[in-house]
């Protein structure tokens, strides 16, 4: 019976190719084990069939990034997000065409994490592109959310929400702030802190039920269904 050994080492053998080449057709997805893709090169084979895809390439995976949408109270940590943002739940109109890879779910940042309580659009990346213009220049992109609301607007209320209110010690620039209808208000700003639009509200006699975010930058939130994903598209900049 043949020795179990790496599959970065058979297939290196197979297809005369260095170790490396090797483990990176097999992170590519574009290895077989008796018919099954095997994304792991230590995974350890003996007699089963292997098979390089005719469409192989070695050209490196490149980075991706996700928008999900984030349910309610979601716990969006290191053991949870695994399970939230999967296979499983990505969503079956993503048009990307970009083939799902173990590798694409290794290493995602979280930007602009979404408060707590609110629900929404959340983006994960493994861009460093992508990071850097949601963390570094946050300040600068406009973020759009859809508020539930309860309790009597006070005189001028509306007037305050647009410019004219503090938060934690400072004066908040101007954000555009409108009824949607009777019970929601949308919210479009930039630089937006933890807890900010909980705190203008309560200061004109509105409570906060729900917050929704509909959109990060040019990046709408649109129809993608709740708890599902997908990848964002090369054409596509927040």
């Amino acid at each position: 019976m043949t020795e179990p050994i790496r599959l970065a080492k058979r297939l290196a053998a197979l297809v005369s190719c260095s170790r490396r080449e090797a483990e990176l057709y097999i992170a590519g997805g574009w290895v077989s084990v008796d018919g099954v893709v095997v994304e792991e090169p230590q995974f350890m084979v003996a007699e089963q069939q292997v098979e390089l895809h005719p469409d192989a390439t070695l050209v490196p995976l490149a980075p991706v990034t996700i928008l999900f949408h984030q349910p309610q109270d979601a716990e969006m940590n290191t053991d949870t997000v695994p399970q939230l943002i999967c296979a499983a739940t990505r969503a079956s109109d993503d048009h990307s065409r970009i083939r799902i890879l173990k590798q694409h779910f290794v290493r995602l940042t979280p930007c602009l994490p979404l408060e707590k309580q609110a629900s929404g659009l959340a983006v994960f990346t493994q861009d460093y592109r992508v990071s850097r213009k949601l963390g570094d220049e946050a300040a600068t992109v406009e973020q759009e959310y859809v508020v539930q609301v309860a309790g009597e607007l006070v005189a001028d209320g509306l007037k305050l929400l647009n410019h004219g209110l503090n938060f934690n010690g400072k004066v908040l620039p101007p954000t555009k702030v409108s009824w949607q209808n009777e019970t929601h208000l949308r919210f479009a700003l930039k630089g937006l802190l933890p807890g900010q639009i909980a705190h203008v509200c309560n200061s004109v006699g509105l409570q906060v039920l729900a917050i929704k975010r509909l959109r990060i930058g040019r990046l709408a939130l649109s129809k993608l269904p709740l708890g599902q994903w997908r990848y964002l598209m090369p054409y596509e900049k927040f």
